[in-house]
């Protein structure tokens, strides 16, 4: 059990942020419509509820999330919050006459960059639109198919950043956890942001790549807790994940719909709600800094600071573990 206002440091930095986060790619509107003041009020209350970490990119909704932070964080005093965006994509104008693809119309595109220009540029850009004079973490984002270029151009200048002082902490985004490994082995990393991978019924990193963190001092931020809503639902979405426009539109696998079903079963018999254990079981392990899920409303986020505190018996996790639907290796939280 959390509370919202626990803290955890990133790395080695004295950088804290708060366990319960707030992840910035739901309200930019970026796959469906968002209205922005509501956008802006649940940032707002994720704030007034003790939410101190605020995690965004350049990518959500082609630069309006962070736009939205600005917007919400002005009232902030610039001590009182931890922000993170990401670097790796540029924002350059859209083309007006491109098909459709699948995202709120925008006026910006972002097209990747992990060259030490793009990550300059990218960090200006984006310090422009959040009207700060400091990111406090900065993840370089999806380099899925751009390994080489992000360890040997974007990775070093984020370094050279972080010894100016310019960002508390660097790290990578990704949804997968096998190049995360790579870069952990490979780079002096501070953190970086899991997204699905580490969840009730996603837990592929936790052979390796987590006790790999543990062991090099890395924290990790974990996106995605939920899996696109689905453990955050009654089970009748069966969508799941999300690495594109389309991504609503992925049928979860039958067999993590059957484990989702039978963990939920185990969490109505000892009357805890499914979200609560999605949110808690992440935070468990050792290497978890934080979590950040997504909100698009005020009273989503009063939830998500709700489920994060929300007593679970010993019994449930024992039950489980027994039930073979969670790894009996995984940690897990402590009544």
């Amino acid at each position: 059990m959390q509370n919202s206002l626990d803290t955890a440091q990133i790395g080695n930095t004295g950088l804290d942020v708060t366990r319960l986060g707030l992840g910035g790619a739901p309200l930019s509107a970026l796959l469906f419509d968002v209205d922005e003041r509501e956008a802006v009020a649940t940032i707002k209350r994720g704030f007034e509820l003790g939410v101190r970490y605020f995690d965004t990119a350049p990518y959500y909704g082609f630069g309006r999330s962070e736009r939205r932070y600005s917007h919400a964080l002005a009232e902030m005093h610039r001590d009182d919050f931890v922000i993170s965006t990401k670097v790796g994509r540029v924002l350059d104008p859209a083309d007006p006459n491109a098909p459709d693809d699948g995202f709120v119309p925008h006026e910006l595109d972002a097209v990747f960059d992990f060259s030490r220009d793009g990550v300059l540029r990218s960090l200006e850009e984006s310090l422009k639109r959040l009207h700060l004079d400091s990111i406090d973490i900065a993840f370089i984002h999806d380099p899925d198919r751009h390994y080489e270029q992000a360890r040997d151009e974007a990775f070093p200048t984020l370094a050279e950043l972080r010894s100016q002082g310019v960002v508390g902490a660097i790290g990578v985004g990704m949804n997968q956890w096998q190049m995360l490994a790579q870069f952990a082995r490979e780079c002096n990393l501070d953190c970086m942001l899991m997204a699905g991978r580490y969840t009730l019924i996603d837990r592929s990193a936790l052979p390796e790549l987590l006790p790999l963190c543990e062991d090099r001092g890395i924290s990790v931020v974990l996106g995605g807790p939920y899996n696109r809503g689905v453990l955050a639902s009654d089970l009748s979405n069966q969508t799941y994940d999300y690495t594109s426009p389309n991504a609503g539109n992925i049928p979860l696998p039958a067999e993590m719909l059957k484990l989702a079903r039978r963990i939920k079963t185990v969490c109505d018999r000892h009357a805890v709600p499914l979200k609560a254990a999605a949110l808690q079981f992440g935070l468990a392990h050792p290497a978890m800094a934080a979590t950040i899920p997504g909100a698009v409303t005020p009273s989503e986020v009063e939830e998500n600071v709700q489920m994060v505190a929300y007593p679970i018996p010993a019994d449930l996790w024992a039950e489980l573990k027994h039930e073979d639907l969670i790894p009996v290796d995984a940690p897990v939280p402590r009544p």
